[in-house]
């Protein structure tokens, strides 16, 4: 799967300005409706509770991998986002969370797709040069790079 096909600039925020977990995932649905990947904001944000409902998606480092699975979703993607402050979230290692990758993922992908997706992004994240580079990198051009690249390099 190439990476370059699911996210783009437009979807990538080094400096957002949500200081709750709320905030972020409105910012970064805000990147994605902008970028007519979402048809509906609320429907998508409804889904996204849910499934954070049914178990956190805090990972560990100061990440978290929210997703929503909805019908208002027009194409599979990703936002990728990092905030000025931590955010409280429910990590596996009790980080609070720097970086949020969200996952948007069209009802027709979440078996496929999607599994293919989260299993490259939560395999780049357990390198932990990844993830420094994750938390420093200023140029959304060369987070999307990294993840295109250790896809590559770790096929098999």
């Amino acid at each position: 799967m190439d990476i370059n096909k699911i996210l783009n600039v437009n979807r990538v925020k080094l400096s957002m300005t949500a200081t709750s977990k709320k905030e972020v995932i409105h910012e970064l649905t805000d990147l994605l409706y902008a970028d007519g990947t979402i048809a509906n904001k609320e429907d998508f944000i409804r889904d996204v509770w849910l499934r954070e409902a049914e178990g956190s998606t805090g990972f560990e480092n100061h990440i978290a991998i929210p997703h929503g699975k909805s019908s208002a979703v027009k194409q599979t993607t990703l936002a990728i986002g990092r905030t000025r402050q931590d955010i409280p979230w429910e990590t596996l290692d009790g980080s609070k969370v720097r970086c949020i990758i969200l996952f948007a993922v069209r009802l027709e992908d979440q078996n496929t797709t999607h599994i293919r997706l989260l299993s490259q992004v939560a395999s780049a994240l357990a390198d932990d040069g990844v993830i420094a580079r994750l938390l420093a990198e200023s140029d959304p051009d060369k987070i999307i790079r990294l993840f295109s690249q250790y896809a590559e390099s770790n096929l098999c």
